[in-house]
C-alpha cells in the first residue's frame, strides 16, 4: 500500500469519444493522437511517472484496444527492429513505460461523465488517495511537472487538490471556476467550485483544469452525486460537496496549459513542443521565422 501523503495511483479517463476531432477519431481514440512523435496518453503517462506514481489506471470505453496495445510489449515490431540493428527505435518501443509501472485497464460501461469514470476506478484504488490526469490537458513545464509539483505539495497538505489557471471571462462557462481565499501565490481554500457557470455568476476567474489529487472520501460522494452540467455526473461536484466535509485546495501550477481537447490547442501544443524537440526544433524555428502568411 502507498506510504501516507504518497501518491502512487492515477488514474486517466480516457473513454471519451473526441467528437471535437472526428473523422481522426472516428477509428483511433483521441488520446492516441501524436504531438511530434509520441502520443497524447503517452505524455500524460510520462507526468505521472516524474510524480512517482507506480500504478497507472486506465478508464476505458469500446474502441480503445490502441492505448493498451501502445504500453503493452509488442515482439513482432521489437524483432523486426532487433533484426535490422535499429538499436535506437528499438530503445523508443521497449521503455515506453520503466519496468516497475503497473498498467490495469477498466472499462466504464456508459458514458456518464468525468465523476462516473473516476467512480469506476474505485475497486482498484481502494482506501488510497490518487492522481486523476486528463490526457488532453497538456502541460509545458521547463522544470517539474505539473503533477509532481502537486504531489509534492499533496505531502504537506494532505487534503484533495485541483489545479487551475487563470481563465478568459468569455470562456469561463466551459470550466468548473473556484472560489475561495488565496493563501500564497499558488494555494487557494476551497469554499465552492460551480461547473460551467454563466459568466455573470461565476465566482472568480480561475478555472479547474485536468490534473487532481483526491482522498478516497470522494467515492462515496460520488456514488451518490447526480447528474449535473450537461446531463453528466461532474467530478467538481462531488468535490464541491466534498470541501463541505474537509479542506480542499486549488493549485496554482507552473507551466503552460495546451487544450488538446480542440483543434486550435492541439494545433499550438504540436508547435511548441517541436520547439522544444531537440531533433527539429531548429528546423522548425527556422521554418516559422521564414512562413509567410
Amino acid at each position: 500500500m502507498p506510504k501516507k501523503n504518497k501518491i502512487k495511483i492515477a488514474v486517466f479517463p480516457v473513454a471519451g469519444m473526441g467528437t471535437r476531432f472526428l473523422p481522426a477519431t472516428k477509428a483511433s481514440p483521441k488520446e492516441m493522437l501524436p504531438i511530434v512523435d509520441k502520443p497524447l496518453i503517452q505524455y500524460a503517462a510520462e507526468e505521472a511517472v516524474e510524480a512517482g506514481i507506480e500504478t497507472l489506471i486506465f478508464v476505458t470505453g469500446r474502441n480503445k484496444i490502441s492505448i493498451q496495445n501502445h504500453f503493452d510489449a509488442a515482439y513482432e515490431i521489437e524483432s523486426e527492429l532487433e533484426r535490422a540493428n535499429k538499436q535506437k527505435e528499438l530503445a523508443l518501443v521497449k521503455n515506453i513505460l520503466p519496468k516497475n509501472i503497473s498498467c490495469i485497464y477498466i472499462r466504464q460501461p456508459q458514458a456518464l461523465g468525468l465523476g462516473h469514470a473516476v467512480l469506476c476506478a474505485k475497486p482498484a484504488i481502494g482506501n488510497n488517495s490518487f492522481a486523476v490526469i486528463l490526457a488532453d490537458d497538456m502541460i509545458l513545464s521547463s522544470n517539474k511537472g505539473c503533477l509532481r509539483q502537486m504531489t509534492e505539495r499533496y505531502e504537506e497538505l494532505d487534503s484533495s487538490m485541483v489545479a487551475v489557471e487563470k481563465v478568459k471571462k468569455e470562456l469561463l462557462h466551459k470550466y468548473g471556476i473556484i472560489e475561495g481565499l488565496k493563501r500564497n501565490e499558488s494555494d487557494w481554500v476551497l469554499s465552492n467550485i460551480v461547473e460551467k457557470p454563466k459568466t455573470n455568476e461565476a465566482p472568480s476567474d480561475m478555472g479547474v483544469v485536468g490534473r487532481y489529487i483526491l482522498k478516497p472520501s470522494i467515492f462515496d460522494i460520488l456514488s451518490k452525486t447526480g447528474k449535473g452540467a450537461g446531463e453528466e455526473i461532474q467530478l467538481t461536484d462531488a468535490i464541491a460537496e466534498q470541501l463541505k466535509k474537509e479542506k480542499v485546495y486549488a493549485y496554482e501550477f507552473n507551466g503552460k496549459r495546451f487544450d488538446c481537447g480542440s483543434k486550435l490547442g492541439f494545433l499550438k501544443a504540436t508547435i511548441e513542443y517541436g520547439l522544444n524537440h531537440q531533433e527539429i526544433s531548429n528546423d522548425l524555428r527556422n521554418y516559422l521565422k521564414n512562413l509567410s502568411i
